[in-house]
């Protein structure tokens, strides 16, 4: 590219080439001055309207101002909204949370109150600088999953307990008779009828006529019937080949097939069948082989994890293979 330049007269005249690279630092050169003078002016115009009170100038900067407040604000409230949300959702957890804990701490035995007691907390205080949003975020998120981490322990711990709860209620613990009064125990003696001796295979109740009969745990109905010797019987079998059996009722209140629990009432105390007088005969049977239904109701509620394979032998204690 060539340029001629002429002065006013005409006198004389001057040619300049440029190539391309002089036009490209040029144009570069052209375009930093410009963004100078622009700058300048800019900050010059407001700074000096700002301070001077010109009209234009401060409603132009009264609307940047505006424009970055809002901006900020906009940013705050949308951080703002996002914490309240994972806030809602966290107390959502916390009530879960609280909630699984009462029901595990009741399978377990131990006080509620004492899990909602606030824990002492305390120590010098030693300041920091305050927390940025997105700490705090990251607090909350790791709160988060932690919540989430213990709500799924106090799941499977409610499980497990109430599975044992379960098992413990199936194990024959209860007295059949609310006021108990002990007649003949398990084992052997002179049978009150033939005046021989004879294996009493259960233990007696002595009680009132019409006294409720009530299921040492919970199971289901196998048997409900007379029985010559029996007379009216129940046999309840609770799982894991474990039946207890209730003779001489005066009349039953529950059917083959019926689902009950422990502490129901199955029956009324009477003499029916081979019995000298009112009273309810109790048995319990693991594999069709009698136990002696003191192991079990002495347990009570110290019985835990009851393991029937740890039974005694059949007629322990009470009967020996040649003698009587």
């Amino acid at each position: 590219m060539q340029l001629i330049i002429t002065d006013a007269w005409l006198a004389r005249s001057r040619a300049i080439h440029l190539t391309g690279t002089k036009l490209v630092l040029a144009a570069l050169l052209a375009s930093t001055v410009m963004t100078l003078v622009a700058a300048g002016l800019y900050h010059w115009v407001f700074l000096k309207g700002a301070r001077e009170g010109w009209p234009v100038i401060g409603t132009l900067v009264r609307m940047v101002v505006k424009d970055e407040f809002e901006q900020r604000d906009r940013f705050m409230r949308e951080n703002l909204d996002l914490l309240a949300r994972q806030l809602g959702e966290m107390q959502a957890r916390m009530t879960q949370l609280e909630s699984l804990g009462e029901r595990v701490s009741g399978l377990a035995g131990v006080n509620p109150n004492d899990i909602r007691t606030k824990p002492g907390q305390g120590g010098a205080l030693v300041s920091g600088r305050p927390l940025s949003i997105e700490e705090l975020k990251a607090t909350l998120a790791d709160l988060d999953r932690l919540t989430e981490q213990r709500t799924d322990v106090m799941t499977v711990l409610e499980s497990r307990l109430f599975d044992q709860k379960i098992r413990n209620m199936m194990v024959p613990t209860q007295l059949p008779i609310a006021q108990a009064n002990y007649g003949s125990m398990f084992g052997w003696r002179i049978d009150p009828i033939t005046g021989r001796s004879a294996l009493h295979t259960g233990i007696d109740f002595q009680a009132e006529r019409g006294t409720s009969i009530l299921a040492a745990a919970g199971g289901v109905v196998v048997a409900q019937e007379f029985h010559p010797e029996y007379g009216n019987m129940v046999e309840v079998d609770h799982g894991n080949d474990l039946i207890t059996r209730y003779a001489h009722a005066s009349r039953t209140l529950v059917k083959k097939g019926d689902l009950i629990k422990q502490g129901q009432k199955i029956a009324e105390v009477g003499s029916t069948g081979r019995s000298t007088g009112t009273h309810l005969h109790f048995e319990v049977l693991i594999q069709g082989v009698f136990q002696d239904p003191q192991k079990f109701l002495a347990a009570g509620s110290k019985l835990k994890s009851p393991s029937l394979a740890q039974a005694s032998p059949p007629w322990q204690g009470h009967y020996q293979p040649g003698r009587r």
